[in-house]
């Protein structure tokens, strides 16, 4: 069924706006415009400026999009323009290290009364129970095992079997089963210097508790093992105190840094090629 209910009222309210519109279209306001263009060109100047509202809104919107892209963009490029510039710049640092490094090499060579091989660290060793080097030298070099290797810091170590012609292992002084003789420079009370557990730091045995010993002597080599020449440098004395045998306890700290080798030389026989001597193939 059909709900007549309200329809009047309704009806009503329809008449009375049809009534309204005729009225505001023929009765004009003061300043000659009719009441129905009045309210017409208010009404829609409200929606106008809604939706000039809007759309200037979103105009704005889209344009701090647009600039936050070109902002973010701009950032990028910058960022990588940064990183290429530090990556140069590392770049450069360490070829700077690398020449500070051959100068002292080279300056270092010329002091030293051996024939030598320059030669370079090009691996590490893949033990962790043994600490040991590859470098790019070998029995084509006059590279021999036992041959002593130097930095201009001081003792590195000796090389040991598994040489070949063009390369070679060698021993640190730091590993656990290497050993070099040694003196106190300042008493020349005379020792053995061993690698310690820690891997930082050298052992000094077979030192009478009756030697003067100090924090600070520097330790070189005896040349009495047959190994490594008379005077080099191991280390200093770190921690001495007296043991509770017949010999000091003694804790030396290598003058190298074993952590950073890079350029070393090889001491090497007389007999070796002569371009092998000279450093270069």
């Amino acid at each position: 069924m059909i709900n007549f209910r309200g329809r009047p009222s309704r009806l009503l309210l329809v008449i009375l706006i049809g009534h309204v519109v005729l009225i505001s279209l023929q009765v004009n306001t003061a300043s000659g415009v009719r009441v129905f263009e009045g309210v017409t060109f208010a009404l829609f100047s409200e929606v106008q400026r809604g939706v000039s509202g809007v759309l200037g809104g979103f105009s704005r919107t889209w344009e701090r999009y647009v600039n936050l892209r070109l902002v973010r963009e701009k950032n990028d490029e910058l960022r990588e323009h940064v990183a290429d510039l530090q990556f140069r710049l590392q770049q450069e640092r360490a070829l700077a290290q690398r020449v500070r490094s051959l100068e002292k090499l080279l300056n270092f060579r010329r002091d030293v009364g051996f024939s030598t091989v320059s030669a370079r660290v090009i691996a590490g060793g893949a033990s962790p129970y043994s600490r040991t080097v590859t470098i790019d030298r070998g029995t084509g070099d006059g590279v021999q095992r036992d041959s002593a290797v130097v930095s201009p810091a001081g003792v590195v170590g000796r090389v040991v079997s598994n040489s070949s012609s063009r390369a070679a292992r060698v021993q640190l002084l730091v590993d656990r089963s290497a050993a070099a003789g040694a003196l106190i420079e300042r008493t020349r009370a005379a020792g053995v210097v061993t690698g310690g557990v820690d891997q930082a730091i050298l052992r000094m045995e077979y030192v009478s508790n009756l030697e003067d010993i100090q924090v600070g002597d520097v330790v070189v080599t005896s040349g009495l093992d047959g190994i490594y020449p008379k005077g080099f440098v191991i280390g200093e004395v770190e921690v001495v105190r007296r043991g509770s045998g017949l010999y000091k306890i003694i804790h030396v700290r290598p003058s190298v840094d074993f952590s950073d080798l890079e350029d070393i030389l090889v001491v090497v026989h007389e007999s070796a090629p002569p371009w092998a001597v000279a450093g270069g193939k």
